[in-house]
C-alpha cells in the first residue's frame, strides 16, 4: 500500500479518491495491502476507498470480539460523517461487516463478502497454531491460496511473527472463539441488504458450501465464483475480482 496512513484519533486509514465510499476490512492475518488491486481500480470508476486498520491487538482483550469490531465501524463511519456506506470484507472482515450491517443497516447501503467467516465453525484456521515453527506456518498460509506462490516470504513472515508475539496470539484465538460464537445463520435471513457474494472455487478455509449457505440465506444477494482461486480471491485474481465486483455495483447502480 503505497498510500499515506491517516491517523485521528483512535482511527487509522488509508483513503485514495472521491465518491461513494467502499470501506474494506480485512482479515485475521490480513492486513491494507491485501486490497492494493481494489484501491488502485476503483477510484478511477468513481468510489472513495477507505481501508481502516482494525485494532485486532489494540482493543482490551474482554474487548475483543466480532462485535466490539463491528462497533468500531460504526464509530468510524460516523467519525467520518458518511451517510451510507458500501462494505467489502474478507474472511474475519466478512463476519464484521456482516455483523455491521445487522445491527447498523441504516449506514449500510451494500455488503460485499469473501472468504467471509461467520457460518462455518473452522474459518479461523482449526489447528491454531505451532510456534516456532516457521515450515508449518508457511504450508498453513501458501494452503490459503490455490497457487502457493501468491504466499510470498513477506507474507509468510507476517503470519510467523504474529503467532510467536503472545500477546497477539492470545488475541487471535480470543477472535476466533468470538466469531464461532457469533454464527449467523439465524441472522441472516432477516437481513435485506444488497449482497454481493465473491468467492474462490477452491477455497479451503470457507469451502464452496460456504457461499452456497450464504447465498440461499440472504435474501438479496449475488453469487460469483473465481475459479483456481482460495480464500483471498482480491488478492489471487485481483483484475477478475474487480471486473465481478464493478459488474454488480454497475448493476445494483451503486
Amino acid at each position: 500500500m503505497k498510500q499515506e496512513i491517516i491517523s485521528e484519533g483512535k482511527f487509522s486509514y488509508v483513503e485514495i479518491g472521491e465518491g461513494t465510499p467502499i470501506i474494506i476490512l480485512h482479515g485475521l492475518m490480513g492486513g491494507l495491502s491485501n486490497f492494493d488491486g481494489v484501491a488502485d481500480y476503483f477510484p478511477k470508476k468513481g468510489y472513495k476507498v477507505v481501508i481502516p486498520q482494525l485494532p485486532l491487538y489494540t482493543m482490551s482483550l474482554l474487548k475483543t470480539n466480532v462485535g466490539n469490531f463491528a462497533k468500531y465501524i460504526k464509530e468510524f463511519i460516523d467519525h467520518k460523517n458518511y451517510e451510507e456506506v458500501i462494505l467489502l470484507g474478507n474472511s474475519l472482515g466478512g463476519h464484521i461487516a456482516l455483523l455491521a450491517t445487522k445491527r447498523y443497516p441504516e449506514k449500510i447501503k451494500a455488503l460485499v463478502i469473501t472468504g467471509s467467516s461467520g457460518l462455518y465453525e473452522s474459518a479461523m484456521g482449526e489447528s491454531y497454531p505451532k510456534r516456532g515453527d516457521y515450515e508449518f506456518i508457511k504450508k498453513k498460509a501458501e494452503n490459503v491460496f490455490y497457487n502457493p506462490e501468491v504466499a510470498t516470504k513477506e507474507i509468510v513472515d507476517d503470519v510467523y511473527a504474529t503467532v510467536n508475539d503472545r500477546n497477539k496470539l492470545i488475541r487471535t484465538l480470543s477472535i476466533a472463539k468470538s466469531a464461532i460464537r457469533h454464527n449467523m445463520a439465524k441472522d441472516l435471513p432477516k437481513m435485506n441488504t444488497p449482497t454481493c457474494i465473491i468467492w474462490g472455487k477452491q477455497d479451503n478455509v470457507t469451502p464452496p458450501e460456504v457461499a452456497v449457505d450464504f447465498d440461499k440465506l440472504l435474501p438479496d444477494s449475488t453469487l460469483y465464483w473465481i475459479d483456481e482461486c482460495g480464500h483471498a480471491a482480491m488478492m489471487e485474481h485481483p483484475n477478475e475480482f474487480n471486473r465481478l465486483l464493478d459488474k454488480w455495483l454497475t448493476e445494483r447502480k451503486f
